[in-house]
């Protein structure tokens, strides 16, 4: 197996752009990754395309990714479509690095692509419907509402207007959280206000707003203990990565910290477990097997990019990662552990919640909040120190569990 780099990474604005189509925002990330390598469209010898909702929301199915980047220039080489949830980037980066750790190429095109914001609301929201089992959607349903025994959902707190099915699916994962750990709704808050916090920087994410945590709290519901800041925004957006070999980068001239070391890609699909036996989530399963390969343990990360789609999502990862023990998320923010400036800061970038969440393009924007912390390029939001970075990025739901988790562990 071969060494396997970051040679360029990009990431456009995520937010809602009615006026932007599929191959804008396909070019944009594109331009931008490949001026971040110091190469062209020539120099890309495959390419995987992530995308998630085009053929729902425009009826482009099939071969997205050879139309999307064909009139940039990127023809005459394997393009791969890739599908895989809210996981996407991050699989179509994983088969990237595997496509150069098995010699097939030496310069790679991992990228991301979603246009979700719609004036079609109902066409919009329906889009996360296909991203658990349409065959049993009310037995799905009922498991978890039953995550809320023993937990007092309060009047009023349950939004009227249309929201992602996935916002009940985490309300489910609170509840029980809350019943079996103590975590309270004013840790979720502080999760969210520390997010938004980070957001303030970053001139990418969808939102620059920051809220307190009593303004988090106020906020209108979603799905009790959810309320509208807890919540990742529905998106647009692009994001991309050079991946290269020791060869490619020789090739592409590239010099000194502009690279970053892929110290371990981990993909893994969820299984059937008892709800309470933790030990088995498939991300804390990826994650011992990345810690693995890698050569590292959480006790060495200095920076961490996960799945937060609720602030729900930022508890249950740290936890699976590692980064704190089983029932610590809550309190690890609470301690402001996970802020910037705290102990292990955790979604520097704003996070699903602030930054947004074009699910075909979220796990790219990871990578790319990560490697420019490495190389020391964030700003007002740099961790400092930063040397060693992890990223995880779920998708889909099968039975309690994501149906895949992605592992990224990243050395400067």
């Amino acid at each position: 197996m071969r060494d396997v780099h970051i040679a360029g990474v990009s990431m456009t604005k995520f937010g809602k752009f009615l006026d932007k189509s599929l191959k804008d925002l396909t070019g944009d990330a594109l331009h931008e990754v490949l001026k971040d390598a110091g190469c062209n469209g020539k120099s890309v010898e495959a390419a995987f395309f992530g995308n998630c909702v085009q053929g729902h929301m425009e009826g482009q199915d099939m071969v997205r990714g050879e139309i999307a980047l064909r009139p940039f220039g990127i023809e005459g080489i394997p393009v791969v479509n890739v599908e895989n949830a809210c996981a996407t980037a991050s699989t179509a980066f994983h088969m990237a690095v595997n496509y150069v750790k098995a010699g097939a190429a030496d310069v790679v095109l991992a990228i991301g692509v979603e246009k979700m914001f719609s004036e079609d609301k109902a066409r919009m929201f329906s889009a996360f419907d296909g991203a658990w089992d349409v065959h049993e959607v009310e037995k799905s349903k009922s498991r978890f509402d039953e995550m809320a025994v023993g937990v007092e959902i309060p009047e009023g707190t349950t939004s009227p207007r249309p929201y992602s099915v996935f916002m009940d699916i985490y309300a489910g994962f609170c509840r029980m959280h809350m019943r079996e750990f103590g975590t309270t709704q004013e840790q979720l808050a502080m999760i969210a206000s520390k997010n938004h916090e980070h957001s303030v920087h970053n001139i990418r994410s969808q939102y620059n707003k920051s809220f307190s945590v009593e303004e988090v709290l106020a906020a209108a519901p979603i799905t009790y203990p959810l309320t509208l800041p807890m919540c990742s925004p529905v998106s647009d957006g692009a994001a991309a990565a050079i991946v290269c070999s020791d060869a490619g980068l020789k090739r592409l001239e590239l010099q000194g910290s502009r690279a970053t070391k892929v110290l371990a890609s981990i993909l893994r699909g969820g299984s059937d477990r008892d709800l309470s036996d933790f030990s088995k989530h498939a991300s804390r399963l990826a994650a011992l097997t990345a810690y693995e390969q890698a050569g590292v343990g959480p006790e060495d990360v200095d920076v961490a990019e996960v799945h937060d789609a609720t602030a729900m999502g930022e508890v249950m990862e740290v936890e699976a990662l590692g980064l704190c023990e089983l029932g610590g998320g809550g309190p690890m923010a609470e301690n402001g552990d996970s802020r910037i400036g705290g102990r292990l800061p955790v979604n520097p970038s704003g996070g699903l919640e602030s930054k947004g969440h074009p699910i075909g393009a979220t796990g790219l924007g990871q990578i790319y909040e990560l490697v420019t912390q490495l190389r020391g390029e964030s700003g007002q939001r740099q961790v400092d120190g930063a040397r060693i970075a992890i990223a995880q990025n779920g998708g889909g739901i099968v039975g309690i569990e994501e149906a895949v988790t992605a592992i990224t562990i990243l050395g400067g």
